[in-house]
């Protein structure tokens, strides 16, 4: 029922503001580590660092807060380029959602939305960047006058999220903590881009940014200071809201980068400048310091189970489990299972829009997929790779969804090798070879390469397993592994025939969530590459779509984004959501499978229970690492 009241807010209009935002601050408390700089004069008292009107935490998503300040904070990552995991952990956005997938404002104080087309956002008086810089709406006119067109910059012109029918939104400045951004018709987009894991960032630290900016600083200033050819290359590199790697750069995250990139070890500390406090008094983040070890992924859960992260969300695997359970009981680590938010663990996307002629013809027919789909036993594939922790399904929406139908997990899901046959009959696959495996209307035997740039070993069994399935009604599995590079290239460009790859991200939508990922309108849509490609570039690139099935989904697409209440969109997905099951688009295995997360035995306020998907939320961001604590 809340959703929908949030839904209808979006659509008709109304004032959002935190819970309680207006009530009278609390006494505040000074943070420790920062005493002796507030001292000295280094830094001004707490009263003046955060907003007039901070958010105050009162529900903590762990049930053990309000904590204490101070400590560090120790976590293990993959590569030197996942100093960006701070800006997904830390979930510091304009709009975020909560742990029941309820949406909130957070940096901004307030927002407005009128008739779907109109938004006001409200900014908190008095809020400062990590340097002590005044937060204000010039920082968003410098990023839509002087990044998003500007033609060095943003040379496509604004993303694609502000732009309806062709056309960018008015922009208005209304004073120095109020713009409105006003659209012609409804951009179902906006509101959803801004609590994104990788969000669209509206606003940047104009104040430090234009010194690297043509239109500010002349050039030979600005290639003296930095290395490069041309202003606007330095520009790209250190403007980096998402990639997190320039540690002059100010943030509004609660941990700032205080370790040059690239690196081994990564050290944020404390943002003094933080907006949100505790009912106590408290300025958030509790822990002082987070530091993130680069190690081999091969490693990562065996350095977990040891104790050498104090939390540990990503790299896990349910093939870890056991081995962080009896390491648990030497290292004191807490090992908790949370849902993991995927369309499908591993899904297989047989490729529409293939180069090999006489596979695209029967990847295009129903009948084909439907038969691939009902000859896996996902039950037994549960068992044996899953250790039953998942739930058969097809690449689909989750029960965590309002939107959830049981028939979208089941329709053409369930295992039945008879109807599977009967199906591949009647493609004209009837004939066989001496070995069993079926022919193509060409003679040669049905194998299908199926190209994978997992490196997962529970994928690998699925695929195995999988495969044997299907030899059984005479189709013959190859796997073909490659390099992420390779993968891509050759998915999009049609020479791979069928590709295995995560389910969908979208997962657990809500009616005004981005159906987008179900249609053919990205070129990252592994079933569908080619004709996704050709609708992002603007029929530049790519194949418009051809087969009418699929180009139906378009049609529901436009039906949600042009829908002027809530019926509508929830129609339009519910049309979007049917056709993908009874299409058989991708074909899904199980989901809902449980992600390892391993917590120190002295962080606090971690859920024991959660779920753990890229969106919404970034993995641990749904719960507010800034209210996990450490017992000293």
């Amino acid at each position: 029922m809340k959703r929908r009241v949030l839904a209808k807010a979006l659509m008709f209009g109304m004032m959002w503001t935190p819970a309680l935002a207006a009530d009278p601050l609390p006494p505040l408390q000074e943070t420790p580590v920062l005493a002796d700089k507030v001292k000295s004069g280094a830094l001004p008292p707490v009263a003046k660092r955060i907003p007039e009107q901070p958010w105050i935490i009162k529900r903590f998503a762990g049930g053990e807060g309000p904590g204490k300040q101070g400590g560090q904070l120790n976590m293990l990552v993959a590569g030197v380029r996942d100093s960006r995991l701070m800006t997904v952990y830390s979930y510091t956005r304009l709009i975020v959602y909560d742990d029941k997938f309820e949406l909130h404002p957070d940096i901004l104080e307030s927002y407005e939305v009128k008739e779907g087309r109109e938004f006001t956002l409200k900014l908190r008086a008095g809020h400062k960047w990590s340097d002590g810089h005044p937060f204000t709406t010039d920082d968003f006119r410098f990023f839509w006058e002087d990044v998003a067109n500007n033609p060095d910059l943003s040379p496509s012109g604004p993303s694609v999220e502000l732009m309806v029918d062709g056309k960018p939104p008015k922009v208005e400045i209304i004073d120095k903590l109020t713009i409105k951004y006003t659209w012609e018709k409804p951009n179902p987009y906006f509101i959803e881009s801004q609590a994104r894991a990788a969000p669209l960032f509206l606003y940047r630290p104009a104040h430090y940014l234009k010194t690297l900016h043509g239109k500010y600083t002349p050039e030979e200033e600005i290639l003296k200071l930095h290395k490069g050819s041309r202003w606007v290359n330095i520009y790209r590199r250190m403007d980096v809201m998402y990639g997190n790697s320039n540690i002059d750069m100010p943030t509004l995250n609660p941990w700032v980068l205080a370790t040059p990139f690239p690196a081994q070890r990564y050290v944020f500390t404390r943002n003094p400048y933080y907006h949100r406090i505790d009912e106590k008094g408290q300025q958030l983040p509790y822990i002082d310091d987070v530091i993130m070890t680069v190690a081999a992924t091969n490693l990562i859960p065996a350095k977990a189970g040891l104790g050498e992260a104090d939390l540990q969300p990503r790299y896990l695997n349910m093939r870890d489990y056991t081995f962080l359970q009896k390491s648990a009981k030497t290292s004191g680590v807490n090992v908790r299972l949370w849902e993991s938010g995927s369309g499908s663990q591993i899904a297989l996307y047989p490729n529409l829009t293939a180069t090999d002629e006489e596979w695209r013809k029967l990847m295009r027919d129903v009948r084909f997929r439907r038969a691939l789909s009902v000859a896996i036993d996902r039950d037994e594939l549960n068992q044996v790779v899953y250790l039953g922790l998942a739930k058969p399904s097809n690449n689909t929406i989750m029960e965590r969804s309002e939107l959830f139908k049981p028939e979208y997990a089941t329709k053409w899901a369930k295992f039945d090798p008879k109807l599977a046959g009967k199906l591949l009959d009647e493609v004209g696959l009837a004939k066989r070879g001496p070995d069993g495996i079926r022919l193509l209307p060409s003679g040669k035997p049905a194998t299908i390469v199926i190209e994978h740039a997992s490196e997962e070993t529970e994928d690998a069994d699925a695929l195995q397993l999988i495969g044997e399935f299907w030899k059984k009604v005479g189709i013959k599995m190859l796997t073909k592994p490659q390099t992420r590079e390779n993968f891509r290239l050759r998915a999009f460009s049609g020479e791979a025939i069928m590709t295995a790859f995560a389910g969908n991200v979208t997962a657990v939508p809500t009616v005004n969530t981005s159906p987008k990922e179900f249609a053919p309108t990205m070129q990252g849509g592994l079933q569908w590459s080619r004709w996704g490609m050709f609708i992002e570039s603007k029929g530049t690139k790519g194949d418009k779509c051809d087969l009418e099935s699929a180009c139906k989904l378009l049609d529901y697409v436009k039906e949600w984004e042009t829908s002027s209440d809530v019926a509508g969109r929830r129609k339009a997905w519910d049309k979007i959501l049917e056709a993908n099951a009874d299409e058989v688009f991708s074909i899904g295995t199980v989901n809902g499978i449980r992600q390892p997360i391993v917590v120190g035995p002295k962080v606090r306020n971690v859920p024991k229970e959660g779920y753990s998907a890229w969106d919404p939320g970034g993995y641990i961001g749904l719960y507010q690492p800034d209210t996990f604590w450490i017992a000293q």
